[in-house]
C-alpha cells in the first residue's frame, strides 16, 4: 500500500513540474484572437527543444489538427492552417507540447471562430490586434511578440512616447496609417520566408535608432518633439540619403 501510494506522489509531482515548466519553457499564440469560418490561422511560439507537437481542439473538445513541428535554430516554431468552412463557432484550443530534460512539457493558447456571415474582415482582425498593442510586421519578422526586438518596440512606445500627449497624438496618427497596410505585410512574411528576412534585415537601422531614447531624459512637450523630429531625421538619412549618395558614386566610377 505505501509503494503505491509512494508512486502516486512521484507521478502527481512530476505533473506539477511540467504544469509550471509549461509556462516558461514554450510560448505560443495565434496571428488573431478571431477568426470567420473558412479563414487561415497562423500559430507561432518558441520552445527549446527541436520539435513540438501542436493539436487544436474545437470547442467539444475534439482534436481536429495534429503535427509535428521542427523548430529553427532559435527555437522558433509556426503552423498555418485553414479553418473549416462549417467550422463550429466557439474558442478553439492550440495544444503545444516537448519533451524537455525527460519531462513532458504542455502550453496552450485559444481562438474563436465565429459564423462566416458575421463577416470578419482583416481590418477588424487587425483592430483587436491593435487593442494588444501588437506590432504586426515585426511579430511577423521576429516570430514571435515574446522576441525581444517586438518587447522592445512596445516598451518604447508604452513608456516614452505615450507618455507625453505630443507623443500620443503622433501615435494616434501613426497606427491609423499602419495598421492600414501591415496586415497584408505581415501575412505575405509568413507566406515568403525570403521576404521575411528582408523586412528583418530592414529594421535593423530603425531598432538601432530607437535605442537613443533609452538613453534620454524626456520630461517636457518640446524633448519629446525634439528628439522625435531627431530620430525621424536620422532615419530617413540611413534609409534614404546614404544609399542615394553610395548609388551617386556607384554612378560616377561607372
Amino acid at each position: 500500500m505505501s509503494r503505491k501510494l509512494l508512486l502516486i506522489l512521484i507521478l502527481a509531482t512530476s505533473l506539477g513540474i511540467s504544469n509550471v515548466g509549461a509556462q516558461t519553457e514554450i510560448i505560443v499564440e495565434t496571428n488573431f484572437d478571431l477568426f470567420e469560418q473558412g479563414q487561415m490561422v497562423m500559430v507561432t511560439g518558441n520552445a527549446e527543444e527541436k520539435s513540438v507537437a501542436i493539436k487544436v481542439k474545437d470547442p467539444a473538445g475534439i482534436t481536429i489538427l495534429v503535427r509535428s513541428i521542427t523548430t529553427d535554430s532559435d527555437g522558433n516554431f509556426e503552423l498555418e492552417f485553414r479553418t473549416s468552412s462549417t467550422a463550429t463557432p466557439g474558442d478553439y484550443q492550440v495544444v503545444v507540447s516537448a519533451i524537455i530534460d525527460n519531462i513532458p512539457v504542455i502550453s496552450t493558447t485559444t481562438f474563436e471562430v465565429v459564423e462566416k456571415g458575421e463577416m470578419v474582415t482583416p481590418a477588424e482582425q487587425a483592430a483587436e490586434e491593435k487593442k494588444k498593442g501588437g506590432c504586426l510586421i515585426a511579430t511577423a519578422a521576429f516570430g514571435s511578440e515574446m522576441a525581444p526586438q517586438v518587447q522592445f518596440l512596445r516598451e518604447i512606445r508604452d513608456n516614452t512616447v505615450l507618455q507625453t500627449e505630443s507623443g500620443s497624438i503622433f501615435m494616434t496618427g501613426f497606427n491609423q496609417f499602419y495598421y492600414s497596410f501591415s496586415p497584408t505585410i505581415a501575412d505575405y512574411e509568413r507566406e515568403n520566408p525570403a521576404f521575411k528576412e528582408a523586412v528583418k534585415l530592414t529594421l535593423t537601422p530603425l531598432l538601432t535608432s530607437l535605442t537613443l531614447l533609452q538613453y534620454a531624459d524626456i520630461d517636457s512637450e518640446s524633448e519629446m518633439l525634439g528628439y522625435g523630429i531627431g530620430i525621424i531625421l536620422l532615419n530617413i538619412g540611413m534609409y534614404f540619403a546614404v544609399p542615394a549618395i553610395l548609388v551617386m558614386k556607384v554612378r560616377k566610377k561607372i
